[in-house]
């Protein structure tokens, strides 16, 4: 029975992290199509704000002629350029603690957004972009329309831009930047008004148009928010949107309307997220562009009245607290629930709480390492009634595993009346054959929901254990901790408890080889959570030979088995 158990838990842990991978060296698994990007019909997102300066005079679209940005300089947020009249196509920075972000006059686009507390991993380390730079690729925040013409004005027409900041801090904490177009050929005329604030990835954007019919798009561009698209097989990459109180994750090959009461759209990955956030009526417009390439829009609804089009932009990491605090759900772009691919809210349920712990531990170690080894531990302590259980069940089966082979010797035959007999075995000295494995699969929701905090939350992410660890979200570079957890388990094996004879029980010392196998290209961190459990349950079960566990008096043979050994 034992060995059926750790069977059908190796097969069960090799389906789980194996299947994708085997199918993807087999060349099974379907490959996205390729295909030229297309420019997505709407550009980028937009809110309220807090105060709507007046707008410039009209001006029609002139000659392009690019200019250098200027350099940012002072503290809190920055907005270079305080009017500007060229005709030709500027730039203009705005900077805070948080991103530093490029605007351009034509299209009123977003060109550049950095995050300056997350740097990417390579050797350079530069702040993370979450505007797409190589390519032409469709810019945030650009604004279309169902007319053609219309919409070709709007997005690449050059804007005048003004300003009423130059630098924000804490007592002036907020401030707005508006670009306007106009052509007096046409009638069109398009005002976006922005909003920033200091302390916040946030940024309120309201639309003033007329001369247009319908309604408008506004899109995040082509990737926006994808730093790395990445190969992992848990959690979402990609277009998402939240509509009718449920998150949808397709991404169709042609402009398709979403409709329904619209939350948000957004472009993500792992650690990173942009969004565009209605505060009106709107729908979603998700495209799949290529291989790898996405985009999505919000279409909005023209007001007769001309009443402005609000709706906000975040653009930034996927920090827990901060997304919750919008209160629109999109903390749950942060997929904790993930199992056997698929988001179960089984495991979400056991895996929220986890991180609750992980990071109140954490404000007191500030060292993620040291707080996975605390919380392991405080795991195992839960754990402690429910292993001695155990363990005293794997001491009876093993004391009466000379019985058990003279009944199944008896009886192998007759299927029938050999379960029989093992079950009055089991009964008279009361023994759960399958009890030993129990705390193994109990521990089973807190492993799956440990490797979705680890593997999923940026706050794992470029976190150092120390030495050799720089990053517990991505496996260790040496395999040091994989080999070190591979050993545990075989002392593991040598010390607990076996019913198992000489021949299974070397077949079944490939198992720490296996999970070795299976745990090196898992994240440093779960490595370590494994690899102290191993330690803390050696530790546990010495002690508890020596000075807790006492060997159960064995009942008398009964007169079957006692005929049967004759």
């Amino acid at each position: 029975m034992e060995k059926r158990v750790i069977v059908f838990l190796v097969l069960s842990l090799g389906i789980i992290f194996g299947y994708e991978y085997l199918l993807k060296e087999l060349g099974l698994l379907p490959q996205p199509s390729i295909s030229e990007p297309t420019e997505p019909a709407a550009s980028d997102k937009a809110s309220p704000s807090d105060a709507l300066p007046p707008g410039s005079p009209a001006a029609s679209a002139p000659s392009v002629k690019e200019t250098s940005p200027p350099k940012p300089s002072g503290e809190g947020v920055q907005a270079h350029s305080p009017r500007r009249e060229s005709s030709a196509t500027e730039f203009i920075e705005v900077e805070t603690d948080l991103y530093r972000a490029k605007f351009t006059t034509r299209g009123a686009a977003l060109t550049s957004w950095e995050l300056k507390r997350y740097h990417s991993s390579s050797d350079e380390k530069p702040a993370v972009q979450l505007v797409r730079q190589e390519g032409k690729f469709a810019e945030p925040l650009t604004v279309t329309t169902d007319d053609t013409s219309h919409s070709k004005e709007l997005s690449e027409g050059v804007y005048k831009v003004e300003k009423d900041f130059t630098v924000l801090n804490q007592s002036h904490p907020t401030g707005h930047m508006t670009f306007v177009y106009g052509n007096p050929a046409t009638g069109v005329h398009m005002e976006k008004h922005l909003t920033f604030h200091v302390d916040s990835y946030v940024v309120d954007i309201a639309l003033k148009s007329s001369g247009l019919a319908g309604g408008v798009k506004v899109g995040l561009g082509t990737n926006f928010g994808i730093v790395d698209w990445g190969e992992g097989f848990i959690g979402s990459v990609g277009a998402a949107s939240l509509i009718d109180d449920k998150i949808e994750n397709d991404m169709p090959e042609t402009d398709t309307e979403h409709k329904g009461s619209l939350k948000w759209v957004a472009l993500q990955d792992k650690y990173f997220i942009s969004a565009l956030i209605p505060k009106i009526s709107a729908s979603a417009w998700p495209k799949k562009q290529g291989e790898k390439l996405v985009s999505t829009a919000i279409g909005l609804p023209i007001d007769p009245s001309g009443a402005p089009l609000e709706f906000r932009l975040f653009a930034g990491p996927k920090e827990f607290d901060t997304l919750q605090s919008l209160q629109i759900r999109l903390e749950d772009t942060i997929d904790f629930g993930w199992f056997l691919f698929g988001s179960w809210d089984m495991v979400r349920a056991v895996a929220k709480p986890i991180f609750s712990v992980l990071r109140y531990i954490n404000d007191y170690t500030h060292n993620y390492g040291l707080t996975i080894i605390l919380l392991t531990i405080i795991i195992k302590l839960l754990f402690i009634p429910l292993q001695y259980k155990s363990y005293t069940s794997m001491k009876k089966m093993q004391g009466i595993q000379p019985r058990v082979a003279a009944v199944q010797e008896k009886f192998k035959d007759d299927r029938e009346r050999l379960n029989k007999e093992l079950i009055k075995l089991y009964r008279d000295h009361k023994v759960n054959p399958v009890g030993g494995c129990l705390p193994m699969i109990l521990q089973m929701p807190v492993f799956v929901s440990l490797f979705n905090i680890l593997y999923m939350t940026i706050d794992l992410r470029q976190a150092p254990l120390g030495l050799w660890i720089t990053d517990l979200s991505v496996q260790d570079p040496y395999y040091i901790l994989p080999i070190i957890m591979g050993i545990s388990m075989m002392v593991m094996q040598k010390i607990q408890p076996t019913t198992m004879d000489p021949t299974q029980a070397k077949v079944m010392m490939m198992l720490p080889a296996l999970m070795t196998f299976l745990f090196i290209n898992f994240p440093a961190g779960l490595v370590l959570y494994w690899l102290t459990n191993n330690v803390l349950t050696i530790v546990q079960q010495l002690v508890t030979d020596r000075f807790f566990f006492r060997p159960p008096a064995m009942a008398p043979a009964t007169t079957d088995e006692q005929d049967s050994k004759k």
